[in-house]
């Protein structure tokens, strides 16, 4: 029988887990031009990564996106597994809205009009505190 703990995120779980994963593998075969764009931009916010070879980066990009996608999808993933995963990819995502320029409004935590893709995946970086939270044992202490 199913846990209604495991029913409450199936929902979440699966649609999340259905976007990152799309978006892995929407990446797998990047181009030269878009792995470099994906890479100057990110190891612009992240220096240590300048050192990766673009089409490399967009690679191990692809393939981290598929891995957290899948253990989104993978019911027998633990919850608290599953968020941890969406929880450092959303927290990357969100760095780079934090250090780019021109994605927030001056002085603000708002986004600009450029900014409202990435400022969206605060949703993530909830949903996979949530699921670490739900993922945590319970004492039945009344």
């Amino acid at each position: 029988m199913i846990s209604r703990s495991l029913l409450r995120q199936l929902p979440v779980r699966a649609v999340t887990g259905a976007f990152v994963l799309h978006s892995g593998l929407g990446k797998r075969g990047a181009d030269r031009e878009t792995a470099e764009r994906m890479h100057g931009w990110a190891s612009s916010t992240y220096p240590v990564l300048r050192g990766i070879d673009a089409q490399r980066f967009a690679k191990l990009l692809s393939a981290g996106e598929i891995a957290v996608g899948a253990v989104l999808l993978a019911p027998f993933v633990p919850a608290a597994v599953a968020g941890l995963a969406l929880t450092g990819f959303a927290g990357a995502l969100l760095g780079l809205y934090a250090k780019t320029p021109g994605m927030r409004q001056e002085g603000s935590i708002w986004p600009t009009d450029e900014g409202i893709g990435l400022a969206k995946d605060a949703w993530l970086l909830g949903i996979g505190l949530s699921l670490v939270i739900d993922g945590m044992p319970r004492s039945d202490h009344r």
